[in-house]
């Protein structure tokens, strides 16, 4: 095997976990590739408004945001190339990622690859995100704060969606497909108590009605088959969570959901390979969370090359 060169650190994902670890490797005199399949920002690119990201007063979107990010690492020398990772050989030294540009080598690796969320696979969907239709409460409750919204689900993450938009909303509609919730008892007597709550039981989302923006869904009860439109501005669809973790299968531990296995040090079961953002173990997957995570994994990887790990 001829490795070309060698890089200090390649960073796979170009979100905000990723580009921060760039910045931070750049900074400290690290030789720095990020490899990125699509754009800068990942999920958050997508995200129309960010009001809870410090420094930013009046907001701003996730691709400026992402932007933003990748120039100041690039600034400090930090390299990016588009390029779709297919398979990574973790455990070798030097570290191969083999990609539609070719094979790159490194050192240490951050994973920073994401997770996406699950859709409900409805007609129009993907059209409507952003224009009524959401996936993270935290980022974009306040935008129907004094309006209706619908979230879908009934496990940990819907129970935390519809408590967070309660606060904001004129009325929340909770949506399961069950006659109770999955999610743990800790949220059940709160949702139950909470005045601007409702619950649709047994119940699917078929149908997102719409012209420009999200007006209403339609849902269909499992039971009994009939079918009711409930007017709204927004649906929140918490279903659930995808990490992107095929390519790590079998070289890294991960959870019973996916997820790879690694605390608040970032560092993974193979030495020298970190990983940081929504793919990793956490309580709280926002971007914030994810910057925190790229300035750990580089002071880790520092250690790692320093030959302190």
């Amino acid at each position: 095997m001829q490795e070309s060169h060698v890089y200090d650190m390649i960073v796979v994902g170009g979100g905000p976990g990723g580009y921060t670890a760039a910045l931070y490797a750049a900074r400290a005199g690290l030789e720095t590739l990020v490899l990125e399949k699509l754009s800068a920002g990942g999920q958050m690119a997508l995200t129309e408004e960010i009001d809870n990201y410090p420094g930013f007063e009046e907001g701003i979107d996730g691709f400026t945001l992402a932007q933003k990010m990748q120039r100041q690492a690039e600034r400090f020398g930090a390299k990016s190339e588009y390029a779709e990772v297919e398979s990574m050989d973790l455990t070798a030294f030097p570290k191969r990622l083999q990609t539609s540009e070719g094979d790159f080598f490194a050192r240490t690796v951050v994973l920073a690859t994401g997770a996406n969320p699950r859709e409900l696979g409805l007609a129009d969907e993907a059209a409507l995100t952003g224009r009524g239709v959401a996936y993270c409460a935290a980022c974009d409750g306040m935008r129907y704060k004094g309006k209706t919204a619908v979230v879908v689900g009934g496990g940990n993450s819907a129970a935390a969606d519809a408590m967070l938009l309660c606060r904001v909303a004129k009325k929340v509609i909770l949506v399961h497909r069950r006659d109770t919730l999955r999610a743990t008892k800790v949220y059940h007597a709160p949702l139950m108590q909470a005045e601007n709550i409702e619950f649709c039981w047994n119940c699917i989302v078929t149908e997102l009605l719409h012209e420009d923006k999200l007006s209403g869904v339609r849902l269909r009860n499992t039971i009994t088959g009939e079918e009711t439109t409930v007017p709204c501005d927004g649906v929140f669809i918490s279903v659930g969570r995808k990490p992107a973790t095929e390519l790590v299968k079998g070289q890294l531990e991960l959870d019973s959901s996916g997820y790879v296995v690694a605390d608040e040090t970032t560092r993974t079961n193979l030495p020298g390979v970190f990983a940081v953002g929504d793919v990793r173990t956490k309580p709280l997957r926002q971007v914030v969370t994810a910057v925190a995570d790229g300035a750990a994994a580089v002071h880790m990887a520092e250690e790692f090359l320093a030959g302190g790990n």
